[in-house]
C-alpha cells in the first residue's frame, strides 16, 4: 500500500503520521477478523503487560507487527480489561461501555493527525456489569463520556486492528505496587471466562535518556533486574523495585508506567511464569512487554 507523504520545513518528504498503522490494517485486517475466538476448551488466558508508547508507536512498523503477532498467538479474548498508566482515579472507575465511544486523546504536541483515528469497540455492558460485580460492594462509577486513553486504544489498535472486542478501561485506584497486586488478583477469575487482563505501561520510562543517551546504561541495569525479578516470581523485590532495582531513580523518576506490571503478576497463577513476548530498546528505553499464566 502507498501510503500519502507530506513535505517538511526543508522540503524533504516524510512518511504521513501513523503511515505504518495504515500499512498494517491493509495487510492484516481480514486475518484479524477471522481469528480464532476462545472457548472454554482453551482454558484461562494469559495476563499481560504492554509497553504502549506514545503516538509514535503508530509510525514503527515493527512495534506494530510485533503486537499483533503477540494477539494473534492466542485465541481472540471474548472481552478486554485494560489498565493505563494514564489514568488514576480512587476509588476505581471504568470507562464508558456504549459501543463506538469516542477515544480520549490524551495527548500533545503530535501532528493532528493521530488525533483523527478511530477505535470504534464494540458495546461492553456486559463486561462492565461482570468487572463491577467483581469490584464490589463499592458501586463503581462509569464514565459515560470517558472513552479509552492512548495507553489502552494505541496497543490494542496494534493488537485486535478490526476494533471487534468489547473494552472496558479500569482506572489504576493507587499507584502503590501491593495495592495493584492484590487488585490483579481481585481479577484473576476473569481470566478463565475469556477475558483479556492487559496492564498497559512501559518497562522503562526515561525522558532523561534522551537528553542523555549515556543514560541507556541505566534503563537497560533495570530491564536486567526486572527480568530477572520476574524469572524468579520474586514479588517482594517487585513491589519494592525503588529500593531495590539499580538505575529506578532514571528508569522511573515516577511510578505510573512500572506499576501496572504488578496488576499483571497478581493476576496470574504463577509469578514466575513470565514470558516476554517484545524485547527492545526504543530511544533508550525498554518497551519489553511480557505475559503470565
Amino acid at each position: 500500500m502507498t501510503t500519502t507523504r507530506r513535505s517538511s520545513a526543508n522540503g524533504r518528504t516524510l512518511p504521513k503520521p501513523a503511515a505504518a498503522y495504515a500499512n498494517l490494517l491493509a495487510r492484516v485486517l481480514p486475518q484479524a477478523r477471522e481469528q480464532r475466538r476462545w472457548s472454554p476448551a482453551d482454558g484461562a488466558l494469559p495476563s499481560l503487560f504492554v509497553s504502549h508508547g506514545a503516538p509514535f508507536t503508530l509510525d514503527d512498523p515493527q512495534w506494530l507487527g510485533d503486537l499483533f503477532a503477540w494477539a494473534q498467538s492466542m485465541p481472540k479474548p471474548r472481552a478486554i480489561v485494560v489498565i493505563s498508566a494514564h489514568w488514576e482515579q480512587a476509588p476505581a472507575v471504568i470507562t464508558a461501555a456504549a459501543a463506538g465511544t469516542p477515544l480520549y486523546y490524551d495527548f500533545s504536541g503530535f501532528d493532528p493527525h493521530y488525533k483523527t483515528l478511530p477505535y470504534a469497540t464494540p458495546d461492553a455492558t456486559d463486561l462492565a456489569r461482570r468487572l463491577t460485580g467483581l469490584l464490589g460492594p463499592t458501586p463503581v462509577h462509569e464514565f459515560a463520556d470517558r472513552g479509552l486513553d492512548h495507553g489502552a486504544f494505541i496497543p490494542l489498535m496494534a493488537m485486535y486492528p478490526a476494533a471487534d472486542v468489547p473494552v472496558v478501561q479500569l482506572s489504576m485506584p493507587s499507584l502503590d505496587p501491593r495495592a495493584l497486586l492484590a487488585l490483579g488478583a481481585r481479577l484473576r477469575s476473569l481470566r478463565e471466562e475469556g477475558i483479556l487482563l492487559l496492564a498497559s505501561g512501559f518497562m522503562t520510562h526515561s525522558f532523561a535518556v534522551f537528553r542523555r543517551p549515556e543514560l541507556v546504561a541505566e534503563t537497560t541495569a533495570f530491564d536486567e533486574w526486572a527480568v530477572d525479578a520476574l524469572a524468579r516470581g520474586d514479588v517482594d523485590a517487585l513491589t519494592d523495585y525503588r529500593r531495590r532495582a539499580p538505575g529506578a531513580a532514571v528508569a522511573h523518576p515516577s511510578a505510573e508506567h512500572f506499576v501496572p506490571l504488578l496488576l499483571t503478576v497478581g493476576a496470574a497463577d504463577d509469578p514466575a511464569s513470565a514470558v516476554s513476548t517484545i524485547d527492545r530498546l526504543v530511544l533508550g528505553n525498554s518497551i519489553r512487554s511480557v505475559q503470565l499464566t
